[in-house]
């Protein structure tokens, strides 16, 4: 068995409850095509291949490839490709009739924040073409953050980035002892199911700016983390006319909220 690699975060995933729970997520069905990020020594592509998907999988490290090919390479449902999945161009690497439609995946936690923007896009360039669902096995302070709700200590930027791109389900919990070695955090198992959001943002860099501006000192209340962009009395109209309290911080804003803000609050009318 190969030792994992801490410069590539790997942990293997040897929980079987877990991995039924993440398959069980993708409602994996005929005519599927999965992208895996790292697979690692394939515990997780072992139970994918045991639906009727097929499996594209993404590792980049060069001593498990051989493995995996040994372990998958006669079935014919299986491609690997090795390297790094930041780097790649999926759609020109794969092709049409290749290219994934759903992202089962334990993905590194040391880029989490990169494969999200790779996998989900951003809200000036969602991933094109879409996923149908991306099924991802995370750090649990991540998982939370991403599907938190508005109010929550937890609710930040990302919550609101990920809610805007796509809905977020929280899957279930999974201990640090479902892994070798055992990472020092717990992680969790969440599905986005991207989707246009049914009130787009007409200026997506300023809605960015604005959530940068209004989560970057969370303590505060919103009127003071914008007061170089407007004035804290017309800033107070504006919210109450987005029903949100004047006196509200960042985080007690749905996303509704912020695209409405983003929409009433623009950079022209900025100070």
């Amino acid at each position: 068995m190969s030792h994992p690699r801490k410069q590539f975060g790997q942990h293997w995933l040897r929980s079987e409850k877990a991995l039924h729970s993440i398959v069980k997520a993708a409602d994996l069905k005929e005519g599927d095509r999965i992208l895996e990020i790292g697979p690692g020594m394939g515990a997780l592509t072992q139970f994918l291949l045991q639906t009727p998907a097929s499996v594209t999988a993404v590792e980049i490290d060069r001593d498990l490839c051989p493995k995996l090919v040994a372990k998958f390479g006669k079935n014919e449902r299986f491609l690997l490709l090795q390297g790094d999945i930041l780097a790649m161009d999926l759609k020109t690497d794969l092709g049409p009739e290749r290219y994934p439609n759903k992202v089962v995946a334990n993905i590194p936690y040391n880029i989490t924040g990169p494969i999200l923007d790779k996998v989900l896009g951003t809200v000036a360039e969602p991933t094109r073409p879409a996923f149908e669902s991306l099924v991802l096995l995370l750090q649990k302070e991540v998982a939370q953050r991403i599907t938190s709700k508005p109010g929550s200590r937890v609710y930040g930027s990302l919550s609101v980035h990920c809610q805007y791109l796509a809905e977020c389900d929280w899957i279930c919990d999974v201990g640090a002892k479902a892994f070798f070695p055992p990472p020092k955090v717990d992680s969790a198992v969440v599905r986005l199911r991207p989707r246009p959001y049914p009130d787009p943002v007409e200026q997506p860099q300023w809605f960015t700016t604005l959530l940068r501006l209004g989560f970057q000192s969370r303590r505060k209340m919103l009127r003071n983390n914008f007061k170089a962009i407007i004035d804290p009395d017309r800033l107070a109209v504006i919210l109450e006319q987005i029903d949100a309290n004047p006196q509200a911080r960042a985080e007690e804003l749905s996303v509704a909220q912020w695209v409405a803000l983003s929409r009433s609050l623009t950079p022209d009318s900025a100070l």
